[in-house]
């Protein structure tokens, strides 16, 4: 089986120990441990939108051989809006942001479904900044979006936010206050640690697993 982890920052495994700590190779190493035999490829980049995806892509023909594809992105983007927001102290161009987002989404869905066979997994997204309200509304906002378009191409919904709900602080790497200005002094504390990843890679298993 070969699986295929499109994503971001996140799905790259920014901040984790090493590359083997991140999710998607934690999880093909679970698998194969079990006697399965699972190929595991990653195409994410820190501080890749949904539009960087969807170009990356569409530029890797190589995707297509893929048995299941997961997709976790849109974290970017939501978090583009709000700190801009915060930096010119005007409303967040969230609904903007949504509307580019979910536009990108359905075509790498789209696209993915057309040249492919693969089964496809959408993440949603963690709240890092669970105590900041324009955060709250805006994830919510994000997950809402990447559930309605999943279901119109046929792909599972990995709860990522579920995992990490009320757990952030000790799954975040330098997880602080828990406020969207946390990221305003040049640290993002926006991924998972290790331990993180654990929770994660253990969550996406039995999609990868069993067909979920």
């Amino acid at each position: 089986m070969l699986y295929t982890a499109l994503g971001d920052s996140i799905t790259f495994g920014e901040n984790a120990s090493s590359f083997a700590k991140a999710y998607p190779r934690l999880a093909v190493a679970s698998l194969n441990s079990r006697t399965r035999r699972v190929a595991g490829n990653v195409l994410a980049k820190p501080g890749w939108s949904s539009e960087d995806l969807l170009r990356a892509v569409k530029a890797t023909p190589g995707i297509s051989r893929s048995d299941i594809v997961s997709v976790w992105i849109g974290g970017v983007d939501i978090a583009d809006a709000a700190l801009a927001s915060i930096a010119t102290q005007k409303p967040p161009a969230i609904q903007q942001a949504l509307l580019n987002y979910r536009r990108n989404l359905s075509q790498i869905l789209g696209h993915l479904d057309k040249t492919s066979h693969a089964r496809l997994i959408c993440f949603t997204q963690y709240n890092p900044f669970p105590n900041s309200s324009i955060a709250i509304a805006g994830i919510r906002s994000l997950n809402q979006t990447t559930i309605e378009v999943a279901r119109r191409y046929g792909a599972a919904v990995a709860p990522a936010h579920k995992w990490f709900e009320g757990k952030q602080a000790s799954l975040i790497y330098g997880y602080r206050q828990g406020k969207v200005e946390d990221a305003l002094s040049g640290f993002m504390p926006i991924h998972p640690n290790d331990r993180g990843h654990q929770v994660i890679a253990s969550g996406l298993i039995p999609y990868l697993d069993s067909g979920k």
